[in-house]
């Protein structure tokens, strides 16, 4: 293999698994944050968001949102968490409440389907997260690891049926949720 094979065999392969160095490389950028108490408390707020864009995405019908619904997630977390006024927990747990409602009102929430599933992650993962923001520290990170590891796994199923959010977004998602959970449980 030539020298400039290799490079080039890299840079289209890195291209076609862009979702993946997005995650690994943000990952490398805010390594350490579960290391103290705080960052996982941190980590429990943001666990929150995670099932509550897949709630969104799923009660709108529209894959293509999925990126567009994290940006304006992640731009609301920080504007929550610089103006210090609310919990961002609290926040995301009133929005999921009024999409909830919202699709029991118009009876989405009681037929089979995506809605429903993504209303049942949003209420297990919820409890995980606001679990991890109310026992002990220590305890708290495990839950909230086992919260990140778990949606992981579910980002990785919704990307093999090909459901609810786009394609990179899962494997994006999954592949940051996994690291981020490995980062909670081993940084002691």
């Amino acid at each position: 293999m030539s020298e400039t094979t290799s490079p080039r065999r890299l840079w289209t392969a890195v291209l076609r698994r862009w979702p993946t160095a997005l995650a690994v490389g943000l990952e490398i950028l805010t390594f350490g944050g579960g290391a103290t108490d705080q960052g996982v408390l941190s980590l429990s707020e943001v666990l929150l968001l995670l099932p509550l864009l897949y709630l969104v995405v799923a009660k709108l019908r529209r894959r293509e949102a999925s990126w567009p619904v994290l940006l304006i997630c992640v731009a609301l977390l920080i504007a929550l968490r610089v103006l210090d006024v609310i919990a961002p927990a609290a926040v995301f747990g009133g929005v999921a409440m009024v999409v909830l409602v919202w699709g029991a009102v118009d009876g989405q929430l009681y037929r089979s389907g995506q809605f429903r599933v993504q209303a049942l992650g949003m209420l297990g993962f919820g409890a995980v997260a606001l679990a991890g923001l109310i026992v002990d520290p220590e305890l708290g990170r495990y839950l909230v690891a086992a919260g990140w590891f778990f949606h992981g796994v579910w980002d990785f199923v919704h990307l093999k049926l090909d459901k609810v959010v786009s394609r990179s977004y899962a494997e994006w998602c999954g592949v940051l949720d996994i690291l981020i959970a490995v980062q909670l449980v081993f940084m002691l």
